[in-house]
């Protein structure tokens, strides 16, 4: 992923920092104190992080790539309003996914595509399971397109970005008991969409709150 310079370097007065031994929270204090140039080490760190996270939900280079930018101004501006209480990277999952689905709100666009994801649906290898990795990964991109942000958003979080049940309960600002129901109930959407291609039924999902 290409990054274009968010700051420009020669308008800061303060003398060259090393922060490749600095923690996140040391970087974000000396960004606070003024010495923005700092800043380029979070974009460093964290670019690859949030270019997937947009990716995801996009699926279009150019738009993620300007929508990573966007991202990265919107952390600097608001560095004061984060809490060491949080994993920093979960804040900025947190930011990211919040200011996609701002943007595609304003856009109305109500599917997006994941691309190049495993889904473990179930704990056990079963023919299901096989079915769903084996024969049918598009048919099933095709259903995480179709799913309501509000199971697909937690399903790729999970299964993609990685994140615990608590983690993304913290990034969303949602229960952790409301996360685990969205990602059941996310999951058992799929597996009826599935087994109804399966048995040559109407592609698409039917969403229940």
């Amino acid at each position: 992923m290409q990054m274009t310079n968010l700051f420009n370097k020669k308008t800061s007065v303060n003398k060259p920092i090393d922060t490749s031994s600095l923690t996140d929270l040391e970087i974000i204090e000396l960004c606070l104190n003024g010495n923005k140039d700092c800043f380029e080490a979070i974009v460093t760190r964290y670019k690859n992080l949030v270019y997937s996270v947009v990716l995801r939900m996009i699926n279009d280079h150019e738009e993620a790539n300007d929508l990573s930018q966007e991202i990265f101004i919107k952390l600097y501006k608001n560095l004061d309003k984060y809490s060491p209480e949080f994993k920093f990277s979960t804040w900025v999952i947190r930011i990211s996914t919040n200011h996609v689905i701002d943007y595609r709100r304003k856009k109305k666009q109500d599917i997006v595509s994941i691309d190049d994801v495993e889904y473990e649906l179930t704990s056990s290898s079963t023919p299901e399971n096989e079915y769903i990795m084996s024969e049918e990964k598009t048919a099933l991109h095709s259903l995480i397109d179709s799913l309501p942000d509000m199971y697909k958003e937690p399903i790729v979080m999970y299964h993609t970005d990685g994140l615990s049940y608590q983690e993304i309960a913290d990034a969303t600002s949602e229960p952790l008991s409301k996360v685990k129901n969205r990602i059941f109930r996310g999951r058992k959407l799929l597996r009826e969409g599935l087994l109804r291609l399966r048995e040559g039924g109407r592609n698409g999902l039917q969403s229940n709150q």
